[in-house]
């Protein structure tokens, strides 16, 4: 299920079965997962349409609105990962308007494209890898036993002698080059070093200044400087283990067809692709009255309308069609509110759902529930000390219930006060861990929470600075 995730026994996943998949690792936020996977089983509804109505069936883009740290950003991670199409999270506030330096909108659908390309282009070498062990290794061998050279013109003697020492030669060569070969394939050559003529990585570093750098025209200056610079070679001594790994994928790269992976990329794009835009609602703006000088958010906001709604993005690797990419915005919206966007740009985001701030009881799940769970996490990490860390029923609670009072005395950041708590509770056990925990248990319960974050809860201006 690594490369079709959505596809499970020859069958798409059902929207219910997308929302199983993300309750694995996001606790709650059912309305947002149900909104997500509705979303995501259209877009395998819309391949199975016939006819030029597929064309007009267009991707119900999602607006996720609540506080930071309830799962809106792990929602569409998770959602890519699943679905295996290409994705990228980009921050609204990054952008500017045009006539501005900064980064153009157009560079996510170019940054999408990129990680399309490099999708695909994985896929090609795993189904190359075999090819290119081989080739890899007929490289080592041929440095380590250089082949017989064939004479085109051999004087003959008798009437078969020169003929039968030169196969004669040819056949211990091979020989040994197979010995050398199982050798190299069990790690018997690992350490010894050997000398390779490598393309030198290293080029010119130029820069281009001005209003509009490269990512806005959708070039590359490795690719500009490509054909006018030769490449240069550069010898290296390193060790076998080291070279294999390298020249496998530089001979994956060769046996790939180019072309054929930048078509496909292109096509993954356009029909899966998936655009995270975070912060939207810092581009939101209730008064129209700014600064002469200052870059306009309305402005932002109108330059990525034609993205959202549909345009032709020029990029290194060829033309992008927009119109059928799901975009997925979020924003807290504390300030501002969805309806303080363009009113063309909200009619562009059909599905706004609000996710639900985080109880006490949610920590403890996201605690202890995902496959990824902090507590989880940080088992294994005291696991590679030799220490075993274990926390029962009263600690888990104690920190769930520190974390909620926190985020409501101080600022409400949602699960991510659950990684400041846990940093500071097991700062000391992380940092004695190799000298004087070794075979050791570790047991956190209520008592010690309290004993060691008491102090810095009750003190407001402490816990801001800490916790």
């Amino acid at each position: 299920m690594d490369k079709e995730k959505l596809v499970i026994s020859g069958q798409y996943l059902t929207p219910a079965q997308i929302v199983t998949e993300l309750d694995k690792y996001i606790i709650g936020q059912r309305a947002a997962k149900k909104a997500v996977a509705i979303a995501l089983r259209n877009r395998w509804r819309r391949q199975k349409v016939t006819g030029s109505l597929q064309d007009e069936i267009m991707p119900n883009n999602i607006i996720l609105i609540g506080p930071t740290g309830v799962g809106k950003t792990e929602i569409a991670r998770r959602l890519a990962r699943l679905s295996g199409a290409p994705f990228v999270k980009v921050e609204a506030t990054k952008f500017t308007e045009v006539g501005y330096v900064g980064r153009d909108v157009e560079s996510m659908i170019r940054d999408l494209t990129d990680k399309a390309v490099a999708m695909v282009t994985e896929e090609q070498m795993e189904t190359k890898q075999a090819q290119a062990k081989e080739n890899a290794e007929n490289i080592i061998l041929d440095i380590l036993i250089p082949p017989v050279q064939k004479e085109s013109n051999i004087s003959v003697s008798s009437e078969f002698g020169t003929e039968l020492s030169q196969n004669d030669e040819e056949l211990e060569n091979a020989g040994t080059r197979e010995t050398f070969r199982k050798m190299l394939q069990n790690g018997t050559l690992d350490e010894r070093e050997i000398e390779l003529e490598l393309l030198s990585s290293g080029g010119p570093n130029m820069q281009i200044l001005g209003p509009m750098g490269l990512d806005e025209m959708g070039m590359n200056i490795s690719d500009l400087m490509g054909n006018i610079m030769p490449k240069k070679k550069k010898k290296r001594k390193m060790k076998i283990s080291d070279a294999i790994l390298i020249l496998e994928k530089e001979e994956a790269e060769k046996l790939i067809d180019k072309e054929a992976v930048i078509k496909d990329a292109i096509s993954r794009t356009e029909k899966s692709g998936i655009v995270f835009v975070d912060e939207i609602d810092k581009i939101a703006s209730k008064s129209a009255s700014q600064g002469s000088g200052e870059v306009s958010r309305e402005g932002v906001q109108r330059d990525l309308l034609p993205i959202v709604e549909g345009s032709s993005v020029n990029t290194k690797h060829g033309t992008v069609d927009t119109d059928h990419i799901l975009f997925i915005a979020s924003g807290a919206f504390h300030v501002s509110k969805p309806s303080d966007l363009i009113p063309e740009l909200q009619g562009r985001f059909p599905i706004r759902v609000e996710l639900d701030s985080l109880s006490e009881d949610d920590f403890i799940k996201i605690l202890t529930v995902p496959e990824n769970a902090l507590i989880k996490q940080y088992k294994a990490i005291m696991a590679t000390e030799n220490v075993e860390l274990n926390f029962d029923e009263s600690g888990i609670r104690e920190i769930a219930s520190l974390a909620a009072t926190v985020n409501e005395e101080v600022t409400n950041i949602g699960a991510r006060r659950l990684h400041t708590i846990l940093t500071t509770l097991l700062e000391e056990y992380l940092f004695d861990a190799p000298d004087n925990l070794k075979n050791n248990k570790i047991m956190i319960d209520g008592k010690n929470v309290r004993n060691t974050l008491d102090e810095i809860v009750k003190s407001t201006d402490l816990s801001k600075f800490i916790l």
